[in-house]
């Protein structure tokens, strides 16, 4: 499903028990300097991570300063992230004018709230320019995070270049059927440079059958509830999307990539090491 750019209004685009990603939730936050917003989300643990800007975050009894350290876009500098346990109030108070994404998992349990610094953020590059696939993630809460965060991952995704293919070889998560695949509902948000870039979300349910193509567009979000789904953007643009991962059993993500495309896993360099980062 395909969300079109609009102002939310600092209110939820992915809201709790979404009829097509349950398991995730996700909101785009933006402050003006000094200004507040609070929010608690039952049955979810968060990730508050500034697109741009710095926020102070007080959760839980704690306070974690200046979280943010970006400029004009996604580009500009590394990203940093809080993470918020399972029902807790929250509060962010911005230092700089700043726009916020809220990731969220469903979880039961209540955890410990803890930052993620630009010095703690897991990358791995992969891909070539010869097949159209290089690509760079950021991971803000990663594999190195297992034994701290419950059932959600977030990272960020940047084409390394303009232009190409992302998620790719195609794959699913959308069954618990271990050890060949988990049911992790997905959730991004995209970003273009230049901003009027755009790209293609392809989704296909079944393999070799036809399936659905969505035109994104800078702030466009995409919701993956079950199929193989890549990605590409135009020659010429860069793209960036914010990920969301929401599983339903368990935290590591099980990829099952499709048949008539598995051969493809031996031509890109350093795909293993990606699939590796999300388990």
């Amino acid at each position: 499903m395909h969300i079109a750019p609009h102002d939310n209004h600092n209110r939820p685009i992915v809201d709790i028990g979404d009829a097509h990603v349950p398991l995730v939730y996700f909101n785009i936050v933006k402050l003006r300097a000094g200004d507040s917003f609070e929010y608690r989300v039952p049955g979810y643990e968060t990730c508050i991570a500034p697109a741009t800007g710095t926020v102070t975050v007080e959760t839980m009894g704690e306070t974690f300063a200046e979280i943010g350290q970006r400029g004009v876009d996604v580009w500009d500098g590394e990203p940093e992230g809080v993470y918020v346990p399972t029902d807790t109030g929250t509060r962010m108070t911005a230092l700089t004018d700043t726009e916020i994404f809220i990731a969220g998992a469903q979880f039961a349990e209540v955890l410990r709230p803890f930052a993620v610094r630009a010095a703690d953020i897991d990358k791995v590059q992969y891909g070539s320019d010869d097949t159209k696939t290089h690509r760079k993630i950021k991971h803000i809460l990663g594999a190195a995070h297992h034994d701290r965060v419950g059932r959600l991952l977030v990272s960020e995704l940047f084409t390394v270049g303009a232009g190409g293919w992302s998620g790719f070889p195609s794959h699913k998560h959308d069954t618990d059927r271990l050890p060949d695949e988990t049911r992790h509902d997905e959730c991004y948000n995209f970003r273009f440079r230049p901003n009027y870039g755009s790209g293609l979300q392809m989704l296909q349910r079944i393999d070799n059958e036809p399936g659905d193509a969505f035109h994104i567009m800078d702030r466009s979000t995409v919701l993956i509830d079950k199929g193989y789904h890549p990605c590409c953007a135009l020659p010429g643009y860069e793209m960036y999307y914010f990920t969301i991962l929401g599983g339903q059993s368990q935290r590591s993500l099980k990829q099952y990539f499709q048949p008539t495309h598995a051969a493809q896993l031996h031509t890109i360099p350093g795909i293993m090491d990606m699939v590796a980062k999300f388990k």
